[in-house]
């Protein structure tokens, strides 16, 4: 198998001319249209003020470019990870996609001075409502999204049924 890739590097501002990795060139645009968010906020919000509620507001304002279909409790696909025909279930964005928005936002609000304690990207909130969106997202999907184990043999087809017990040994005739 291919070697793990190296670690992501938390050099804050590389030097000049060097070719930024493709998670830094995200994290700052991911950076950026918060920062955005934060300027057309209604009132206007400065980031020191913002906290993790904050953060959930802009997850759900993003959910409206999402491009993954989840379904609702009542659609007939609800469940089905290929719907045969298209339904009228909302958009939103993948639990993936919010995931890792949210890790590289926590970082880049680090490396823009943010103090680490105050990291509303790191609030308990934020993290509850990724677990949220997961189970219902995997739910609706019909999809899992447990971590990805190391490739194991297949189980067998009833890992939760208790292996085969050997037959009872034959009686022994009790001595008088």
């Amino acid at each position: 198998p291919p070697p793990p890739p190296p670690p992501p590097t938390t050099t804050s501002s590389p030097p000049a001319g060097v070719q930024l990795s493709r998670y830094e060139n995200q994290k700052r645009r991911d950076w950026n249209t918060f920062g955005q968010y934060l300027r057309n906020h209604r009132p206007p919000l400065s980031l020191p003020r913002c906290s993790g509620a904050h953060v959930l507001e802009f997850l759900r304002y993003l959910d409206q470019f999402g491009k993954t279909k989840v379904h609702t409790p009542i659609c007939p696909f609800y469940g089905h990870p290929t719907p045969p025909a298209p339904c009228p279930c909302p958009l939103r964005q993948a639990w993936g996609s919010l995931d890792a928005l949210i890790g590289r936002l926590r970082a880049a609000f680090e490396e823009n001075g943010g103090k680490p304690e105050s990291n509303p990207f790191g609030a308990r909130a934020v993290r509850l409502y990724l677990r949220e969106v997961r189970d219902h997202q995997s739910k609706a999907r019909g999809v899992s999204y447990e971590k990805k184990k190391r490739k194991r043999p297949p189980a067998q087809h009833h890992p939760h049924l208790p292996p085969q017990l050997p037959p009872p040994p034959p009686q022994q005739h009790h001595h008088h």
